[in-house]
Parts: structure tokens; C-alpha cells; sequence
């Protein structure tokens, strides 16, 4: 019974941790686009422009206390902040619940910030059709450590990681010139390269542009735009992949015979 509480308390620790950096993903959503400092600069309510007391920064406790209304001006705050914060809270605990921390601990904390940083990308491109480069170029040194400080992918699975996809959605990116797909995704899929490997980036790709195409073909028949961000879906075939990508290529390779 003292182990089943000792880990109940690690994992609320990752999960109160997984809130704080919730917050700072909001922070980087927000003012990214608009090259504003993430460290100088209070934190503001976006209707009246009060800055926010200390007290209603308590991630996801001080919407819930105000009752998703700013102190000063009472005016609606958007949920979305707190969605954030649980959201990377949940997922954090979720990834040391599957990867485990006893023996590696740094390879579920490597997949963490690689979850923070699709977040960014995610909700940042679905607000602004852009990728941020701070942010890929974090998610690049993810695969550098990953190889440094967990070992378990040889320099050349990740090489080939990187290239394997970027390279063929820069050929696009060039024909198309950037009408059918962004530069930003192009890179994206370099720097998630870096940290999945060959076997698993391959799987996320796949999903991404099949929740892609079906998002887009969506969105033409409400909308009638064909101009929509892929970003957010190659997030989500990317954070698929970092948890069961070689899994599910491995398993496709033995179904296929070709293992």
C-alpha cells in the first residue's frame, strides 16, 4: 500500500508539473506569432488589459476559482487556456505511466517536451497558419539528446528519420510553391525526424495526412477553402508515432512478411 501512494504521489507531482508548463505553452501560443519576449512582460487580461494578480495564475485552479471571468472586467476567459494546461498535465503523466521512469527516466522526459512543444505548434498554426522555428528547432535538439542521453535509436535511424519525409514535402513545398504545403511543415517533419527515427516518423506521417485529408476535405465542403493548416494533424500523427510508431511499423512489417 506505501508503494501504491508513493507512485500516486509522483504521478500527481508530474501532473502539477505537466500544468505549470501548460501555462508557459499558452504564454508561447500567444505571443510567438508576434515575436513578443516570453520572460519580460506581465501577463494581461486580453478584453480590459488589467495586469493579472499572482493568485490568478494558479494553472487550471484560478479559472476554475473565477469562474472563467477576468477579476477586473468580468469578462469571459477563454477555456481554452485551462484545456491547455490540463491537456499537457494529462499527457505527461500518461507518457511515465507508459514509458516508466525507474529505469530511463530521461526518454519519457524527452517525449514530455516533445508532447509541449506538437502542443505549441498545434494550437499556433491552427491560429495563425504558422510555424514557429524557436520551437522546431527545440524539438531538433530533442533528437540530439534523445540520442546523447537515452541511446535507444543509432544515428542513423534518426539521419534517415530526418530526411526520409522532410525532403519529399520540400520538393512539394517547392513545386507547389507553398500552395499545397508550408515550409513549416516541411521542417517539422525534419526535426520530428531527429527525435522518432526512421521507423516511426514513417507512421506518423501517415496518419497526419490521413487526419489532414480528412480534416481538409471537411472543412472544403463547410467552408469551401482549400487552404487549411496542416501543422496540427502531423502534431498528432507525430505524438502517435513518439508513443507506438516502431511498434506499429514493426507489426506492419511482420503482417507484410517483409520482416
Amino acid at each position: 500500500m506505501s508503494v501504491f501512494f508513493c507512485y500516486l504521489a509522483v504521478y500527481f507531482i508530474i501532473f502539477i508539473f505537466g500544468a505549470c508548463i501548460g501555462s508557459f505553452l499558452n504564454v508561447c501560443i500567444l505571443r510567438l506569432p508576434s515575436d513578443e519576449s516570453l520572460i519580460k512582460g506581465a501577463s494581461h487580461c486580453m478584453t480590459c488589459g488589467e495586469k493579472i494578480k499572482k493568485r490568478d495564475l494558479i494553472p487550471i485552479l484560478s479559472w476554475c476559482i473565477l469562474k472563467g471571468k477576468c477579476r477586473n472586467c468580468k469578462a469571459d476567459i477563454s477555456p481554452r487556456y485551462t484545456v491547455i494546461e490540463v491537456l499537457n498535465a494529462i499527457l505527461y503523466v500518461l507518457i511515465f505511466a507508459i514509458f516508466g521512469f525507474m529505469k530511463q527516466p530521461f526518454l519519457p522526459a524527452i517525449i514530455c517536451l516533445l508532447f509541449s512543444c506538437l502542443i505549441v505548434v498545434f494550437f499556433m498554426d491552427l491560429d495563425t497558419n504558422t510555424i514557429n522555428t524557436g520551437i522546431l528547432i527545440v524539438i531538433a535538439l530533442l533528437g540530439v539528446a534523445r540520442y546523447f542521453l537515452v541511446g535507444d535509436l543509432t544515428w542513423q535511424s534518426q539521419l534517415i528519420g530526418a530526411f526520409c519525409i522532410s525532403i519529399p514535402f520540400l520538393i512539394i513545398v517547392i513545386v507547389s510553391r507553398e500552395r499545397a504545403m508550408g515550409m513549416g511543415d516541411a521542417l517539422l517533419m525534419f526535426s520530428a525526424g531527429l527525435v522518432l527515427g526512421v521507423k516511426a516518423i514513417i507512421i506518423a506521417t501517415f496518419i497526419g495526412l490521413v487526419l489532414g485529408s480528412v480534416a481538409g476535405l471537411i472543412q472544403k465542403r463547410h467552408t469551401g477553402n482549400n487552404k487549411f493548416a496542416f501543422g496540427p494533424w502531423l502534431s498528432i500523427g507525430i505524438a502517435v508515432g513518439a508513443i507506438w510508431g516502431t511498434q506499429l511499423a514493426d507489426l506492419y512489417l511482420k503482417l507484410s512478411g517483409l520482416s
